[in-house]
């Protein structure tokens, strides 16, 4: 009886989910600045991995007008990136540049990162994999893939490159007060 017990108790403990709370996590901006993702409690936030030379790159201007709409219930964070087809090969200064003055980007940009593979972004790990996240595990496919965690920190879904920022699949999920 007393093995029993001890195997189930293994069994109960192995089959717990760890979760960390992407609160916990800190990214720099693009001009390498450090940015606590707690400072967005309250808030929803839009993750987006961007790329200068894709053909999605016009989802900036979108990016931009849905930021400009909610700005005060949500955050949205571009994530340069390449690792998709090198679409963004610039340095950081140069794609807050392009950024700027092709789209009026104002909404968060950040330093390049990777979404995948053996250098991953602690970010993207925990927008990617259930251990951490607790709701889903997904991979990133290509540029302008967007994640969106609700106003407590909890990721809600994700969306392939080809669903526009403004689509009610995204903002019907968002509460706006």
């Amino acid at each position: 009886m007393k093995s029993f017990l001890i195997v189930l108790m293994l069994f109960c403990t192995m089959s717990v989910q760890y979760k960390e709370n992407i609160h916990n996590i800190s990214i720099k901006d693009i001009d390498g600045n450090l940015i606590e993702l707690s400072s967005f409690k309250g808030k929803y936030i839009l993750f987006v991995n961007v790329a200068s030379n894709c053909g999605f790159t016009k989802q900036y201007a979108d990016l931009q007008a849905l930021y400009q709409k909610y700005m005060s219930d949500l955050v949205i964070i571009g994530l340069p990136c390449n690792q998709f087809g090198a679409q963004e090969p610039a340095r950081e200064e140069e794609i807050k540049q392009f950024c700027t003055k092709n789209f009026g980007v104002s909404f968060i940009l950040t330093e390049k990162i990777d979404v995948k593979g053996n250098n991953i972004s602690p970010l993207y790990a925990w927008l990617t994999n259930k251990k951490y996240n607790g709701v889903l595990n997904s991979s990133v496919k290509w540029n302008f893939q967007k994640y969106l965690v609700d106003r407590d920190g909890e990721l809600i879904n994700y969306f392939y490159s080809t669903t526009n920022p403004l689509s009610d699949k995204i903002t019907s999920l968002i509460i706006f007060e």
